[in-house]
């Protein structure tokens, strides 16, 4: 059956955004002697080293979060997990793979990190940096559900060097939130914001989401500009999505075509909304630096864990279900509670499946990535992998060139404005045949 263009571009369930290459669907736990293998081998020469933690606890479940989250743990339970993932860290840290390498970024991710308590996070950290220091780090990120912070654990933030805040805001008015599952209330963002800026973290990141269930053109306009009145930054503006192992996937009913019957924004209101923002920031004196980011100065404002990661970086992936990338492998760790802390009290690394990648591979997943950044060098193709990325894709470029989504000029690649607010839906075109495929994760 052939669907229909607008069909199309109403709001499904399944996966948009693409973070990946080749797509996790394709990870299976019979790779994992490769990883092994991976992290028993020397680092390639040159290439940075990250450290991602993944802390899986939060107040309340977003009704479109698809992270391995838990709202249930009590103290005793989150003891556990901090001394399990510092367990992982320590046997990640002995690894062949780590090469006398220092730590280039470090990224707390979540779930909800400033869940932790300040005592909390000041005991994990001090250990952490024991094991595996980042004091030259060129960037540590932290991630903040603005309800859950407090100065004092803000300051604790700052004494362990977090150099880079990220406030999840996703939107201002109450009854979104709340219907949507955010746990914050608008008056904590201001709150929040106000104590970052007080103890002069270097670079303060606001999030909001283009769509989630409840919203309108006023409403979006007035969270666009209250956020240029806070002046963060950095802001990542995300387009809703519904994937399949969501509260909402669960909640809403299901029409024909996997489509939901509670009304969502389709794709095309979703992408005005996000042009309407982009325009705004722009106007405010903002840059436009990614497929999501809008930044104040392009010089300055640098987000190292994606521009790292994107350019074939390896990282520890740590935490339950958390991924990472060891010379050329891609891993993901067990994906269950009890899967995880039992792996590392019988002191195994909690590997749960992985992929490892060709040098083609790795080549498209650059591509693909860096092209979400609105612009691709020739040159630095070139010179890395060997090719020229204008003959290899030409068929994929003619095409999307000929649709109007990117420009080839020269020694550049670059999207037009249309084609950057909705690139992750065209990647695909850059993949190889046996990775396309209906379900990405």
């Amino acid at each position: 059956m052939t669907v229909s263009a607008a069909e199309q571009e109403k709001t499904g369930l399944g996966n948009y955004f693409i973070a990946n290459y080749p797509p996790f669907s394709f990870w299976k736990n019979s790779y994992l002697p490769e990883a092994r293998a991976a992290l028993d081998t020397a680092p390639r020469a040159g290439t940075p080293l990250g450290l991602y933690l993944h802390i899986p606890f939060c107040r309340k479940r977003c009704k479109f979060c698809y992270f391995r989250v838990y709202t249930d743990k009590n103290a005793n339970d989150i003891s556990v997990y901090l001394d399990a993932i510092t367990k992982e860290v320590e046997l990640l840290s002995k690894t062949a793979c780590v090469g006398g390498r220092a730590l280039d970024y470090v990224y707390f991710g979540g779930g909800t990190p400033s869940y932790l308590s300040a005592a909390q996070l000041d005991g994990l950290m001090t250990r952490l940096r024991e094991i595996m220091p980042w004091d030259a780090a060129r960037e540590v990120t932290f991630e903040c559900e603005p309800g859950t912070l407090q100065k004092h654990k803000l300051e604790t933030l700052r004494k362990h060097g977090v150099t880079r805040i990220s406030l999840g805001v996703e939107n201002f008015k109450p009854e979104i939130l709340q219907y949507n599952g955010r746990a914050h209330l608008e008056d904590e963002i201001y709150r929040a914001f106000g104590w970052a800026r007080e103890l002069d973290f270097p670079q303060i990141n606001l999030d909001l989401i283009a769509g989630m269930v409840g919203e309108d053109w006023d409403n979006w306009k007035r969270c666009v500009a209250k956020t240029i009145e806070l002046g963060p930054d950095c802001v990542t503006v995300y387009q809703m999505e519904l994937p399949y192992n969501t509260v909402f996937s669960k909640e809403l009913k299901v029409l024909g075509n996997d489509e939901p019957a509670l009304a969502v924004a389709d794709w095309p209101t979703k992408r005005a909304w996000t042009k309407y923002a982009f325009d705004e920031f722009v106007r405010a004196g903002y840059d436009i630096s990614s497929a999501t980011t809008v930044v104040k100065d392009k010089a300055k404002t640098k987000f190292v864990y994606r521009e790292a990661l994107w350019r074939g970086a390896d990282m520890f992936g740590t935490g339950v279900a958390s991924f990472g990338h060891v010379n050329g492998v891609h891993v993901q760790n067990a994906d269950t509670w009890e899967a995880y802390i039992e792996k590392l009290n019988a002191g195994e690394l909690p590997l749960g499946r992985a992929f490892p990648t060709t040098a083609r591979d790795r080549l498209i997943r650059e591509v693909v990535l860096l092209l979400k950044t609105g612009h691709l060098d020739v040159a630095y193709f070139r010179a890395k992998h060997g090719v020229d990325i204008r003959t290899e894709f030409r068929d994929a470029l003619d095409k999307l060139a000929a649709e109007g989504w990117l420009s080839v000029t020269g020694e550049g690649i670059d999207c037009t404005p249309d084609g950057l607010i909705q690139i992750d839906r065209h990647l695909p075109a850059f993949f190889d045949p046996e990775y396309i495929s209906s379900r990405y994760t």
